[in-house]
């Protein structure tokens, strides 16, 4: 008697994408907690001609949120080109028409790029701004309310579509396959 293959390997990417998914809660979380410890106008010192911004735990919680925005991204990336690339046949009953992939990818690629851009410069911003060299020019910046949860949902739209797209991508070929090679056997 013979042992049938697996099925489908979805434990493993299962863990994959779970994995995925607490890296981008840990990003999301750091990012409202960051929205909540970032500096205020009553942080702002000020000398008359020159401004000092003390830093803020915003920058610790910024810093956490894009590494671990980076390593849920790397993951489900990782996921959806294996998937692509492992030469599987696709079953046609969950084929996913091409502007939905395209959708999926841009939605991910655009939210990942614009939540990096805003919580690199949120995050740059929550340092330490001393007396005559502030952030940009010698000027001293805050960040404004609002950047960091901004940044958080578009998180949430990036891991969104990459864990939609992963959990697409694992669809493959099992009972259309099954039943041709139990009706080639028989007949």
């Amino acid at each position: 008697m013979e042992i049938p293959p697996p099925r489908c390997k979805f434990s493993g990417i299962f863990l994959f994408i779970i994995i995925s998914l607490f890296f981008g809660l840990i990003s999301f979380i750091s990012c409202i907690v960051a929205e909540i410890k970032r500096n205020k106008k009553g942080d702002l010192r000020w000398n008359g001609k020159l401004c000092f911004l003390p830093s803020s735990q915003a920058f610790e919680f910024g810093i956490a949120a894009l590494v671990s925005f980076f390593l849920a991204q790397i993951i489900g990336n990782c996921i959806i080109l294996k998937n692509y690339c492992s030469g599987r046949k696709r079953n046609v009953k969950c084929k996913i028409p091409a502007i939905a992939k395209a959708l999926l990818l841009i939605s991910c690629r655009v939210g990942f790029g614009i939540a990096v851009i805003m919580l690199i410069s949120a995050t740059s911003m929550s340092s330490r701004q001393p007396y005559g060299e502030g952030w940009l020019n010698g000027e001293c910046y805050l960040v404004k309310g609002g950047t960091y949860i901004g940044s958080a949902i578009l998180i949430l739209v990036a891991l969104a579509s990459s864990i939609i797209a992963s959990l697409l991508s694992t669809a493959n070929t099992t009972q259309a396959d099954e039943s041709r090679k139990v009706h080639a056997q028989m007949g």
